[in-house]
């Protein structure tokens, strides 16, 4: 049985619809998890999904900020939680269960924060917050349920390998790739069992990239990304996996995000 799961910061859903839509009419992904929707429960456009053939529609949302949804093609079960990470309210952490090929599987759509501009928790408190969610992730494993597989995605903001930026060297002290941040993402990869699924078949020194800053003029010619957005899942799915596609040409979509969609493929 194939089974694809696209994920995407979207940075608002209602502003970004007609994209969302044209990711679904063309690519038609199984489950399509997006993060930074920006938007009520009570207020998410889930009318044009459902028109998709997306029924099955679970959110996590708040007003102006934040926010993740994951929609469906196959049904979910009654096990839907949303976890409030740090204690602080903010609409960051979904995770459903579906069935595919006779496994059960959970999946977790994250949205870690992006920590501010400036490294020190001391000076900064919105990346002393990062750090702490990145600490709170490492109590999550992969095979925490018997019988249950496990897929996390989402955007980690978090470009933990060196060839998952532009240049290591200069990034060093940039917010996404400190080594306070990379080495607690890949802790809370390793210590929990997880599969960095971007990485089975692109191995470094591969450059890998899913964001590309508004900031610059011609992102195409500075082609300076980072990969921020990930797909992880439990050994028994890596598997599986047949290939991971990241759409670079939404970049280019009219009113994109900055983030693009990253899609993967399985053979259950």
């Amino acid at each position: 049985m194939p089974l694809s799961i696209a994920t995407w910061n979207i940075n608002s859903v209602r502003l970004r619809m007609p994209l969302v839509e044209h990711l679904l009419q063309t690519w038609q992904p199984d489950i399509l998890c997006l993060q930074e929707t920006k938007c009520p429960d009570d207020q998410f456009p889930s009318a044009p999904l459902r028109k998709l053939g997306y029924q099955y529609i679970e959110m996590h949302g708040q007003k102006g900020y934040h926010g993740v949804a994951t929609i469906s093609r196959l049904p979910l079960h009654e096990l839907t939680d949303r976890r409030d990470y740090c204690g602080v309210g903010d609409a960051r952490h979904l995770s459903v269960v579906f069935e595919a090929a006779g496994k059960t599987i959970r999946l977790h759509n994250f949205y870690v924060p992006a920590g501010g501009d400036e490294p020190d928790r001391t000076i900064n408190p919105k990346f002393g917050h990062k750090l702490d969610f990145v600490d709170e992730m490492k109590l999550l494993h992969a095979e925490a349920e018997a019988g249950i597989s496990s897929i996390l995605v989402g955007d980690l903001n978090i470009a933990p390998l060196e060839d998952d930026v532009w240049s290591h060297k200069q990034l060093l002290k940039i917010v996404s790739h400190t080594p306070i941040e990379t080495e607690g993402l890949i802790s809370v990869m390793t210590g929990g069992a997880w599969v960095d699924l971007m990485r089975q078949h692109t191995p470094p020194p591969e450059k890998l990239y899913t964001w590309w800053s508004y900031r610059a003029k011609d992102w195409t010619a500075a082609d300076r990304g980072r990969r921020l957005d990930h797909i992880w899942s439990s050994a028994d799915l890596a598997s599986k996996l047949l290939h991971v596609e990241i759409l670079k040409e939404a970049r280019g979509w009219d009113r994109p995000s900055d983030h693009v969609p990253v899609i993967a493929h399985f053979e259950l």
